[in-house]
């Protein structure tokens, strides 16, 4: 029986996504889930050109439905069917990729993808001739460590938590600084986030940062690597990072609750001597 708590929602471009109650918000925005798995995700990192390598590494934090990992590997075999590759994806609810199966979301991506994030779903890992894939159900901020210790080096990491104000803890300086020891030296990051708080901490973990085309809505994506040739953010992209909304996430011992960390970057805000980010629209708006 599908999970009850998870009830699918129709976006524009006709796939279908959750509202997490726990969160209290959607998993992907209205415009299209399947088109922000593609667009935010899978184009960003690059995956169709690296496809031409005999193996790929990815990354998937919050693997929640299993859209970003379906389309990464529905477009990695479309360029090249003999690619193989090894897929880790975390996920802090196990009943999240299970409603996705039970209500029969990942059908509209092709043979063998379907079936095979069925079996990931239930069985946790897989093993066969071209993908080596694992779903571990638990907090990020731990796993993510013992991943850096296992000398993890992934060629596409997406990460898709929830919004920063709702999910703190996975866009904080420390946890990024693991994640991006994580990215192999050639790879790329992908977010769906443009905050600027998360593009400083991006930054504070030694990466590189670019913009990625909206899609459906006015806001940009981001995409970091340590490699310099990203998409230039703007003018005005640049600027923001230089308001208090860049004051970044904290958690030092990767261990808080969400309600310290937004305290603690609460205090550190008002404290700061930065323009608000109201202010300096205004003063955009007086130029």
């Amino acid at each position: 029986m599908p999970d009850a708590e998870f009830i699918p929602q129709a976006t524009a471009d006709g796939s279908f996504t959750f509202f997490s109650k726990e969160f209290d918000e959607a998993f992907h925005s209205q415009y299209g889930a399947r088109q922000e798995a593609e667009k935010k995700f899978v184009e960003p990192t690059q995956l169709q050109q690296k496809a031409q390598q005999p193996r790929l590494r990815l990354l998937d934090i919050c693997y929640g439905l299993g859209y970003n990992t379906a389309a990464a590997l529905a477009t990695i075999w479309q360029v090249n069917p003999s690619c193989s590759v090894e897929v880790i994806a975390l996920e802090s609810n196990l009943g999240v990729p299970q409603a996705a199966i039970a209500h029969k979301l990942l059908q509209s991506w092709c043979q063998p993808v379907t079936q095979l994030l069925t079996q990931l779903a239930t069985e946790h890992q897989i093993q066969t001739n071209n993908l080596k894939a694992k779903l571990i159900i638990g907090d990020a901020r731990k796993t993510i460590q013992e991943l850096h210790q296992a000398q993890l080096q992934a060629e596409a990491i997406f990460l898709d938590p929830f919004s920063p104000p709702h999910c703190p803890q996975l866009w904080t300086v420390e946890f990024l600084q693991q994640v991006a020891l994580c990215l192999a030296p050639d790879g790329r990051l992908a977010t769906y986030s443009c905050a600027a708080a998360v593009r400083t901490a991006l930054i504070q973990a030694g990466l590189k940062i670019g913009s990625t085309p909206p899609v459906g809505r006015r806001s940009p994506g981001t995409v970091a690597a340590w490699a310099i040739d990203l998409p230039a953010l703007s003018s005005e992209e640049q600027e923001h990072l230089l308001t208090r909304a860049a004051i970044p996430y904290r958690d030092p011992q990767l261990s808080d609750p969400a309600s310290i960390i937004l305290q603690r970057r609460q205090q550190e805000q008002n404290a700061s001597s930065l323009m608000s980010t109201s202010q300096w629209k205004q003063h955009r708006k007086n130029q």
